[in-house]
C-alpha cells in the first residue's frame, strides 16, 4: 500500500471559499471567516486547511483537536475557565477535545490547521 500525502500548499496566498460571519459572534462587529484547500483523510479521521477570519469576536464551538500554525495576523483567545491566550504569526498552538472559549480576532487571522 502506498502512502499518499495530504498538503496544504503556499497557505499564506491560498485562495479561501466563500465568507460567512461567525456562527456564535459576540458584540456588533461579525467577524467573516473562509476555509481553503479543506481536506479530510476519512481512514485517519483528520481533516486540514487553511481558515482565515476577519476582525471580531465569537466563541469557539468545535468539539475536535486541533493543531494549528498561525500564518498572519494576531487574536487573544481565552478558553472557558483558563487564562487568554496571545496567538500572533508564527505561533502554533494545540487545543484539547472539547476547548471551547471566546476567539478575539485582532487583526485578519489566517492559520492552517488539523482537525483530529
Amino acid at each position: 500500500m502506498a502512502n499518499i500525502l495530504t498538503v496544504v500548499r503556499q497557505a499564506n496566498t491560498s485562495p479561501l471559499g466563500e465568507t460567512a460571519p461567525a456562527r456564535l459572534p459576540i458584540g456588533e462587529l461579525i467577524a467573516q471567516s473562509a476555509t481553503g484547500q479543506a481536506q479530510t483523510d476519512e481512514a485517519i479521521g483528520a481533516s486540514i486547511g487553511v481558515w482565515e477570519s476577519s476582525p471580531g469576536v465569537f466563541r469557539r464551538h468545535l468539539k475536535n483537536k486541533e493543531f494549528s500554525h498561525i500564518v498572519s495576523g494576531w487574536c487573544i483567545f481565552t478558553p472557558d475557565g483558563g487564562e487568554p491566550v496571545e496567538l500572533r504569526a508564527g505561533d502554533a498552538v494545540l487545543f484539547p477535545e472539547n476547548c471551547e472559549g471566546i476567539w478575539d480576532i485582532r487583526e485578519t487571522f489566517r492559520k492552517t490547521y488539523l482537525l483530529f
